[in-house]
């Protein structure tokens, strides 16, 4: 089962308080963690959740194979492949910590100002885990808007990751 919410939350943008909203969207997967956070380090495994949701097309030709803390990619987005969305989307890796299996970024572009995108992972047994993902999403006057659509982007996500553990891909 796949559990979301958003709630209203005030950060500090650009040195005055706004009101941004914090999505979670959270599951069980039944995956071992090492292979889950062997995956997620990956942007093949980024290319696999979004599928059917977003495409990216990188600005530097492709993807590094793997993430690495403190790298900076760009990439155009569309949405369901064929509407360009926020113009360039830049991602910073702030974060990657593989002893508590967190990963952060930091990541903005045209439409959302703040996407602040926190993976975390928890061992529930040798063949599951607990999968989340935490947005802190601001974008003015749409970041109502964006939050409802990113809700269902992430659900997708954590769909796909359910997919990926059942098929063993």
């Amino acid at each position: 089962m796949i559990r979301s919410s958003i709630t209203k939350i005030k950060i500090n943008f650009k040195g005055r308080e706004v009101t941004a909203h914090k999505l979670t969207v959270a599951s069980e997967i039944p995956m071992d963690i090492e292979t889950a956070w062997a995956k997620v380090l990956t942007s093949a495994l980024l290319n696999f959740v979004v599928k059917g949701k977003v495409t990216f097309n990188p600005t530097g030709g492709k993807f590094p194979e793997r993430w690495e803390e403190g790298s900076t990619v760009t990439t155009k987005m569309k949405i369901y492949g064929f509407i360009p969305m926020g113009g360039l989307h830049t991602l910073f890796f702030e974060k990657i910590d593989n002893i508590n299996k967190v990963l952060q970024t930091r990541e903005w572009d045209n439409s959302a100002q703040v996407w602040d995108h926190n993976i975390s992972m928890k061992k529930i047994s040798i063949n599951s885990i607990y999968y989340k993902d935490e947005v802190i999403i601001y974008a003015g006057m749409m970041t109502g808007f964006i939050s409802f659509w990113a809700k269902s982007f992430y659900t997708h996500r954590q769909k796909r990751w359910q997919l990926l553990a059942s098929s063993k891909i």
